[in-house]
């Protein structure tokens, strides 16, 4: 509680790491949507990558899952799925890198199709949609293991009274197996749904969030202006605005949950 309410107290005052701290009032905050503020790009990127990882990250853990639940190997695939969540993200965000860069790996596999790829990192088009892929790759394992888990936990007789019934396969996976799965769609949405907003290690490594303000995120302009700029209030300003976001974007997901998630 008590580093909440510095973090606001800071983002009133301005605040440089060697100087007088003086009061400041909103203008940190009006600052944040003036003419030319890397803060506007940086939100605008996070809620991109958010909109894109969220939904695709559901969607293919939960197709995943289900293959994986069907496999003599599922428990082989788990423990190599989940690899890269324990991976140092870092290393995972430094080897990505080297892969896309021109002549790498990814541009020699392209060659082998005859596509000519532009530098991936470094062309303010196709930046986000490169680092975003990273973020899903090395996100996809924890999710999956979670659906693994809940379709594990499926009951049987309920699924062996609708075959009885006459439900096939599709409607079995789409009018009670996802229903059943709802409160673990909720929790895994909502914890990815954090994630997103928080996206930091993967731009910083691979892009600095370049080219431009292409890559750049709401925590990385608080960790420029704090540690790079000097700024504490000024940075301070940007990550509550963060905060409420995330408060804001987790009361929908809570309150929303009764119209959705199906508790046994």
């Amino acid at each position: 509680m008590f580093p909440s309410v510095l973090a606001i107290v800071t983002s009133l005052f301005h605040w440089p790491t060697f100087g007088e701290i003086t009061f400041a009032g909103f203008e940190n905050y009006a600052a944040l949507f003036e003419p030319g503020s890397e803060f506007i790009p940086a939100l605008v990127n996070t809620l991109v990558f958010t909109i894109i990882i969220v939904p695709v990250n559901l969607v293919l853990t939960v197709a995943m899952a289900f293959w994986i639940a069907g496999s003599r190997f599922r428990r082989l695939y788990r423990v190599l799925f989940f690899l890269p969540v324990v991976t140092p993200t870092v290393a995972t965000a430094i080897i990505w890198k080297l892969l896309y860069q021109p002549n790498g790996l990814i541009d020699w596999a392209a060659s082998l199709f005859g596509i000519d790829l532009p530098n991936l990192l470094a062309t303010e088009s196709t930046a986000l949609l490169a680092v975003t892929v990273v973020i899903i790759w090395q996100g996809f394992g924890y999710n999956m293991l979670i659906f693994s888990a809940a379709i594990d936990q499926l009951p049987t007789d309920v699924l062996a009274a609708a075959s009885l019934d006459g439900a096939g396969p599709l409607r079995q996976l789409f009018q009670i197996k996802i229903p059943l799965l709802t409160p673990a769609i909720f929790f895994a949405s909502t914890v990815t749904l954090i994630q997103a907003f928080q996206i930091f290690a993967e731009p910083f490594v691979m892009t600095a969030g370049g080219p431009g303000t292409a890559t750049v995120t709401v925590v990385m302009n608080v960790y420029q202006t704090a540690f790079q700029g000097g700024e504490l209030g000024a940075a301070a300003a940007p990550a509550m605005v963060l905060f409420l976001l995330i408060l804001a974007a987790t009361f929908v997901q809570w309150f929303g949950q009764k119209k959705w998630v199906h508790y046994e």
